[in-house]
């Protein structure tokens, strides 16, 4: 079966290559890529019980990137799940109370964004070489915290590749910023922006539909592309991590083979969510995905109404890598429920460009009930959950994974539902440990740094290597713009490079 790509909003239905769609990143109608159907998995649910993270990888990415060969893509996959990694589950899962909690933390950057962006630097330069490109690439990524540095320490330093980041500059932690700040790579850029995530992602997106801009970078031998999990390369190694977390589920015999489970997943810009969405269609037994927001609770409000409205108030909170009103990742999930429908989805995402909101049908709405709860946490319940967590197991979370675990515990009160639940926990609490310090009670918080060295000295944990070198780096980047500077900015490194 051979898998090509087409956009979301294009009703000619023109295809591409999934290669070629790793390039591009964004389609130039504003769309998002989309296989033209899904692939069927050569993979027996037992089989979890005994392929390694990379073997797994490859069943199931192998039918979504299928004109890699099996040599490009066994390369690619070696080089992203190695000692890069701290544990060589790559992503355990570790049973407290009555959850289990999938810890996506173990990578170079301690966060989720790891499991993708250590493979979409291997996949974009075997695509480059693929179709014979001339052209630089040019990549450009909003973040909410944490994609911005795990995409700039897998695109280092590669080939052939620019990378710059935009972040809200009074939006993420300070570790996030950080690490960020402290990014080592002659082609990578750094810069905050007077805004939050919401504008540094629509500006991007307004940048990749610029079609007279793209002519102007082509003249200077430069194709844009994007690191976000709106490049398929992005969203679908997400997908692995559900099918080996039931794996370890059937190790620890928690559950038999075809069991059921329910995910509880943090979501902000609806990219994690969505692959255990593509994971249950692909065959994995799922039962319920759980949208857990924090108290930008703009998803709750769909899910439980079927009216999507960024127009409301803008919370920065504990949770910075939730802090988003305009979910892109949606998109691609409204688009089946549409009946994969283009016309119908492009009006939808145009209504919500010019309104700011759009609705769907109760019918609609209870299909997509069949699959997806949806429920938020206030600051002051992250906190208590992560109190509640430590006090019991000693077992720290980050403030995102905890709005996961409230959701989750929140859910099974509501609903009695015995479904073993597990919470993806996508961020060491090393990442937050302000906010993870001020749950726990401690006083006189100093911020950055100092809070790292007052929580390692509370939980007992070892530092994780991303942590232990800020303590030594030196910051490398301090550059501040207004999103309406972001295009001439992006000109500016193209034309200096």
């Amino acid at each position: 079966m051979d898998i090509l790509y087409r956009s979301t909003r294009d009703q000619a239905q023109q295809t591409m290559t999934a290669s070629q769609a790793v390039l591009q990143g964004l389609s130039p109608d504003g769309g998002l890529f989309v296989p033209t159907q899904l692939p069927e998995l050569n993979l027996e649910l037992s089989e979890l019980l005994h392929l390694s993270y990379p073997e797994l990888a490859y069943k199931i990415l192998q039918p979504f990137f299928n004109d890699y060969t099996k040599e490009e893509l066994e390369a690619c996959l070696a080089k992203a799940y190695g000692k890069n990694f701290t544990t060589p589950e790559i992503t355990p899962v570790e049973f407290k109370g009555d959850l289990a909690y999938l810890e996506l933390f173990h990578g170079p950057t301690i966060a989720f964004k790891d499991l993708a962006l250590q493979l979409l630097p291997h996949l974009l330069q075997t695509a480059a070489a693929k179709n014979q490109t001339a052209l630089q690439t040019m990549i450009l990524t909003a973040t909410s915290g944490d994609t911005g540095k795990a995409a700039m320490e897998g695109f280092a330093d590669v080939k052939d590749t620019q990378i710059i980041v935009f972040y809200p500059k009074d939006g993420v932690s300070e570790i996030q910023e950080r690490q960020m700040r402290t990014q080592k790579g002659k082609n990578t850029h750094v810069v905050g922006i007077t805004g939050n995530f919401d504008d540094a992602q629509t500006k991007v997106k307004e940048i990749f539909d610029d079609q007279a801009f793209a002519q102007e970078i082509r003249q200077e031998n430069y194709q844009l592309s994007s690191a976000n999990s709106i490049n398929i390369g992005r969203l679908f190694p997400q997908v692995v991590y559900y099918f080996y977390a039931y794996g370890q589920l059937l190790k620890a015999k928690q559950i038999k083979v075809g069991d059921k489970v329910n995910f509880s997943v943090p979501t902000g810009n609806f990219g994690d969510i969505l692959a255990g969405w593509y994971a249950k269609k692909l065959g994995l037994p799922i039962n319920k995905l759980l949208c857990a927001s924090n108290e930008n609770n703009v998803l709750t409000e769909f899910f439980r109404t079927g009216t999507y409205d960024r127009n409301r108030d803008f919370y920065v909170t504990t949770s910075p890598s939730m802090d988003i009103l305009v979910s892109s990742n949606l998109e691609r999930l409204l688009f089946y429920t549409l009946g994969e429908d283009s016309k119908a989805t492009a009006k939808l995402m145009e209504q919500l460009k010019t309104t700011g909101k759009y609705q769907l049908s109760p019918a609609l709405m209870e299909q997509l009930a069949q699959t997806f709860y949806a429920d938020f946490a206030t600051q002051e319940q992250t906190a208590t959950e992560i109190a509640q967590l430590f006090d019991d197991a000693k077992y720290p979370l980050d403030p995102h994974t905890a709005v996961g675990s409230f959701v989750a515990h929140k859910y099974q009160a509501e609903t009695n539902d015995q479904t073993p639940m597990v919470v993806v926990s996508t961020a060491s609490p090393y990442k937050f440990p302000e906010a993870v310090l001020h749950a726990l009670g401690e006083k006189n918080v100093a911020p950055g740094l100092a809070a790292v060295t007052q929580l390692h000295e509370l939980i007992k944990q070892p530092y994780p290597p991303t942590i232990s070198a800020l303590f030594d780096a030196p910051l490398l980047h301090d550059q501040t713009y207004a999103p309406a500077d972001m295009k001439a900015l992006v000109a500016q490194i193209i034309r200096e490079n």
